[in-house]
């Protein structure tokens, strides 16, 4: 039998620690090594046992559960914490991951639930530890500086296939071109991008990035999940309350490490304007601007092209694609062109069989379907994206743009 899982229980009602110990004696991969009743208790035994998993609730004497949490990452770092509680209120969860746990469980929960949390916690805290190099031995940084370039997927309108198209342009550029692609779902409330790749968010996210103390770098190498496309993938977060605690810094820490160590990085951004998005906008060499044969979606490519100018984008580093572009919509492409007042860079046609086939599936289609007209465009448009980078020598972010005080006023 391989080495089982070790567990600690801290609940201050002890028919609730017998009930859990019980619970967990049926499992033939976990050990409940100790139980305790308050946040000291927990420090001690984490101090002392070094578990795996601490099974923490929330309300406890002495110092609750978060506390204890944030003590545990100095006294016991391997021990990965399940917050448990009665309250399911978004704050309480924003706390419990901000102290380090890992997971959050809502009682009463069964007991399935129970062991998947702590199995997939002991699993990703496992991998992740294998994959951080030891002290004193990590690779030094590029003496170059950031090699890779970063393209942002971007619309100001939602449903026109952004989300599609930064998926296989990822997928194009890493199995169609031998180029190490990273891709990051920017859409931390709802994002899409592991259900077209069939990743499962709850293994890996950009929420392990949040949790690490320190060896930030290492944190976010640990938290890409792997494609079989070979494309190196950051989730967004697992639920959608999870949201608010990705901070803008978090995202650039993010974007800064995936440039060093990937040929191009490519960012799935929301259909919205907050500082999230304008700060993956500052970073990218290249935005791809998704529009449709639609008249609000010209309308609002129009605006934001305004937008780009006011904030310093120059128009070499704004491209517009035109996706679903042979549909019939009684719109023509030079109707668009007179309209916004420059040319469409990129056209995507429609094959709505094949991409929702696809999508339905988890498998892009320009990987399943590679002599399809639609997977074709895809590649046009990695194509350009490796000549852009040759050109230019995949440049510092934002090189371009001017110093400003940012939109609205709001940003330094």
């Amino acid at each position: 039998m391989s080495e089982r899982i070790s567990v600690v229980i801290v609940d201050d009602i002890p028919e609730t620690r017998e009930h859990l110990a019980k619970l967990l004696s049926f499992e033939p991969d976990m050990e409940v090594v100790g139980t305790g009743g308050s946040g000291p208790e927990a420090i001690e035994l984490a101090t002392r046992l070094h578990p795996d998993v601490v099974l923490m609730d929330v309300n406890m004497p002495g110092f609750d559960g978060i506390t204890a949490t944030e003590q545990l990452g100095l006294a016991s770092p391997t021990s990965a914490v399940v917050m448990m509680s009665v309250q399911g209120e978004s704050d309480y969860l924003r706390r419990s991951m901000l102290a380090g746990a890992r997971e959050f469980l809502v009682k009463p929960f069964t007991s399935d639930e129970l062991c998947a949390a702590i199995r997939q916690v002991h699993f990703r805290e496992k991998e992740k530890l294998g994959r951080i190099t030891p002290a004193g031995t990590s690779a030094p940084e590029s003496p170059e500086g950031p090699r890779g370039q970063v393209i942002s997927f971007f619309s100001p309108k939602g449903g026109v296939g952004r989300t599609t198209l930064a998926v296989n342009t990822a997928v194009a550029l890493a199995s169609g071109m031998g180029k190490s692609v990273a891709l990051v779902d920017a859409c931390l409330q709802f994002g899409d991008v592991g259900v077209l790749l069939n990743l499962n968010p709850r293994t890996r996210s950009v929420m392990d990035v949040l949790v690490e103390k320190g060896r930030a770098n290492e944190a976010i190498d640990a938290a890409l999940l792997s494609h079989s496309a070979g494309v190196k993938v950051m989730l967004a977060p697992p639920s959608p309350e999870m949201a608010e605690l990705v901070t803008v810094e978090h995202f650039r820490r993010v974007i800064t490490r995936l440039r060093e160590t990937h040929d191009v990085v490519i960012i799935d951004c929301p259909p919205i304007f907050q500082e999230h998005t304008l700060a993956v906008l500052d970073l990218s060499d290249l935005i791809l601007a998704v529009l449709t044969l639609e008249i609000t979606s010209i309308k609002n490519i129009r605006l934001f092209l305004e937008l780009a100018h006011q904030l310093g984008y120059t128009d070499d580093r704004v491209r517009l694609v035109l996706n679903r572009a042979d549909s019939a919509y009684g719109i023509r492409i030079a109707d668009v062109e007179g309209s916004i007042g420059r040319k469409i860079d990129h056209s995507v046609v429609s094959d709505g069989r094949k991409v929702v086939y696809a999508l339905n599936r988890g498998v892009p289609f320009v990987w399943s379907a590679q002599q399809a007209q639609v997977s074709q465009d895809i590649l046009a448009i990695a194509r350009s994206i490796v000549e852009h980078a040759e050109a230019s020598g995949a440049a510092a972010p934002g090189k371009s743009a001017k110093p400003r005080k940012g939109l609205f006023g709001r940003r330094a």
